[in-house]
């Protein structure tokens, strides 16, 4: 770039790399969701279309940046993490936060009508973004277990305030004020007692939400002559794929299972 007198201004630009060895998480978050699920006539209190639409944003982010080892998505929210030693734009706050936000936000409005075909897009989605960085292993788990458990307990009562509302025939200040103070054993009591709902039996998406990881696998391809003509003979290449999973992630199983991720 040329030199030119008016360079002097970014020495006031704002020194906002995160801390060296540490996990850096991206969450974003949409602004006004609730608004604009009823203007889009979302579903209550899951839409299986939304919820789609998220997990195909998250994987195009994590087919854009390899550094994220894995993403976490509910409701209208997801956490990318990247791996400790990421050099991803120098591990700038502001770099990190704008591309995954803007990434995001464009495929939500790009895929918009593959999931909502007879749903048209009223105006543009917002969302926010926010960075945080975690530099013991413990903190990232508990991290995502606290993302895990705040699916469980909002879904919970969500399921109970949208079944009181639309099978039970209360107003929304009606079943917000019979819910008012209840247990989580007091809400799966009246969702069975009530309704017949065994909530234990509701899908692993909506409880547990979505879990984004990459997986290794190896195929086959034809080798090449220095001239770039194809051979008969075949060698094994290592490869990885985002997969998407509906599992429990605050127990040690799901480590176990993936040591690698983190």
């Amino acid at each position: 770039m040329a030199k030119s007198k008016f360079e002097y201004v970014k020495k006031f630009e704002e020194n906002d790399v995160c801390l060296p060895n540490c996990w850096i998480v991206v969450r974003i978050d949409g602004r006004s969701f609730h608004r604009f699920s009823e203007d889009h006539c979302y579903s209550k209190p899951n839409d299986v279309r939304g919820l789609s639409l998220m997990n195909k944003c998250a994987e195009e982010v994590m087919q854009q940046f390899h550094d994220i080892t894995i993403s976490y998505g509910e409701s209208d929210e997801y956490s990318f993490i990247f791996k400790r030693k990421t050099t991803q734009f120098s591990r700038r706050k502001s770099k990190l936060m704008t591309n995954i936000v803007s990434l995001f936000s464009s495929c939500f409005v790009f895929h918009w009508q593959k999931f909502f075909p007879d749903t048209k897009l009223q105006y543009p989605p917002m969302f926010d973004s926010r960075v945080a960085v975690y530099p013991a292993l413990e903190n990232i788990r508990d991290y995502l277990n606290w993302r895990q458990a705040d699916c469980h307990i909002n879904n919970l009562y969500n399921t109970c305030f949208w079944t009181l509302v639309n099978r039970g025939g209360l107003t929304t200040t009606e079943a917000e004020k019979k819910l008012k103070g209840t247990l989580s054993g007091d809400k799966n009591e009246m969702l069975f007692s009530e309704f017949g709902i065994n909530y234990n039996e509701e899908p692993d998406s909506f409880k547990k939400g979505s879990v984004l990881i990459r997986e290794l696998y190896e195929d086959e391809v034809v080798k090449k002559t220095k001239d770039g003509e194809l051979t008969n003979e075949t060698t094994k290449r290592t490869r990885s794929k985002v997969v998407l999973l509906h599992q429990d992630i605050i127990g040690n199983s799901f480590w176990k299972q993936h040591p690698n991720i983190l």
